[in-house]
């Protein structure tokens, strides 16, 4: 295979924008150099990567597991090219404790998780994944050096320090071929009377009542569940919608049945993610490191996305 690193770079642009133009003006490039580079990767890789449409580029499927390999390849690029720069990091060693919240776990820990054993290899990191209000508790009677979550509702802004890495708002999933798919506009009163797949961890249940109820409107549940795979599936073959964070969304569910993802007009909540820490405690040199690598993450993204 021929294909580059800025050819990586385009693609993964066009995957989260959405449309050629607007990965080309985050880019800063011409859409002709961004088209251009996703036809040769697609000959490269003999495969379709994208849907052609009216409203833009849905990724296919096998653009999707593309894309999950081309993240990885640029982590591991941006990797490589920090150890040059840093070979005392890689010597360092100690104990980090970690905390996690549920609905992070596995699509913001796990590549930041990673980078950081590959940078910093000597130290040893334990995890716990737990509700946001522990792992505050954790945090705050010192039993966490750091901890990764959910922090549009962090309670005790008094006794912890938080900084925000990722922000995602709230959007509609949909089966394939819902009659809510090809609207122009889908506002809340439209998705009221659906029946709604319910994920209950995060606050995202409490979330979603808070703005199913400046409606007037009690959420038509038809289904609860903690685990975000079951949501893909139970919408994926029509049991129901969901509004979820746009950070946990995959076009596809584990059996292969497509989902859709729409906007909602009018003011959604959003999901901020980002590292919390005990405020004025000594971090230690192992959780300085892991929270600047979140945030170089967080500007990496920003640079391809």
């Amino acid at each position: 295979m021929a294909f580059t690193l800025r050819q990586l770079q385009y693609f993964i642009s066009v995957a989260e924008e959405g449309t050629v133009s607007g990965a080309a003006q985050s880019l800063s490039i011409s859409q002709s150099a961004v088209t251009d580079a996703i036809k040769e990767l697609e000959t490269d890789l003999g495969v379709t990567l994208f849907e052609r449409h009216r409203r833009g580029l849905t990724i296919t499927h096998k653009g999707h597991q593309f894309y999950r390999h081309a993240t990885r390849i640029l982590g591991s690029v941006s990797d490589a090219r920090r150890s040059f720069g840093e070979e005392p990091a890689t010597a360092a060693a100690g104990t980090l404790h970690l905390g996690v919240t549920s609905l992070v776990a596995g699509y913001v820990l796990s590549d930041l998780l990673a980078r950081y054993r590959r940078a910093y290899p000597n130290v040893t990191v334990s995890a716990v994944e737990d509700n946001g209000d522990y792992l505050e508790h954790l945090l705050i009677g010192g039993e966490l050096d750091v901890a990764v979550m959910v922090i549009s509702n962090l309670r005790d802004r008094v006794a912890l320090q938080a900084e925000i890495f990722e922000t995602s708002p709230y959007r509609l999933w949909l089966p394939l071929g819902h009659q809510l798919a090809g609207a122009d506009i889908i506002s809340i009163a439209d998705i009221v009377p659906e029946p709604l797949i319910m994920l209950t961890v995060d606050e995202t249940e409490e979330n979603t009542g808070k703005l199913l109820s400046a409606f007037s409107a009690r959420p038509n549940v038809a289904f609860r569940t903690r685990s975000v795979e079951a949501v893909r599936s139970l919408v994926a073959t029509g049991a129901g919608i969901a509004l979820l964070p746009d950070l946990v969304y995959r076009p596809w569910s584990l059996e292969g049945d497509r989902i859709e993802s729409r906007d909602i007009s009018g003011a959604l909540p959003v999901v901020q993610v980002g590292t919390v820490w005990r405020k004025g405690s000594q971090l230690t040199q192992a959780a300085r490191d892991f929270i600047g690598l979140a945030q170089q993450q967080h500007a990496a993204r920003g640079r391809t996305g």
